[in-house]
């Protein structure tokens, strides 16, 4: 029999792996500000991070090196908790269309 995975426990197994394998975007904070980082596609030179409430980007190393001084600069539609939203709803549908199912 099969069951259906949630979209916490999928998050969860992401993190079981190396960081550097991690697909999804996971929330850090550092200091006073909380970021979304941005899984980092093969050609990127680096992570990007968005605050978490405003449409601002960082280099997630910037934001490493210092966090409340790093540079943000503006970002015309995109937020950490928008990168979140756009996460889960893709991996609800990926779920609805049963590519998630595993064996009990």
């Amino acid at each position: 029999m099969s069951r259906s995975i949630d979209i916490d426990t999928i998050f969860a197994e992401d993190r079981s792996n190396p960081p550097k394998e991690w697909c999804l975007p996971w929330c850090e904070t550092k200091g006073a500000i909380s970021v979304v980082v941005e899984p980092k596609p093969h050609w990127a030179e680096d992570l990007w991070v968005f605050r978490l409430d405003e449409r601002e980007y960082s280099l997630y190393a910037d934001w490493l090196a210092d966090a409340c001084r790093a540079r943000f600069y503006g970002h015309i539609d995109t937020c950490g908790a928008d990168l979140m939203l756009k996460a889960r709803t893709m991996l609800a549908r990926e779920i609805a269309e049963g590519l998630w199912d595993e064996v009990a």
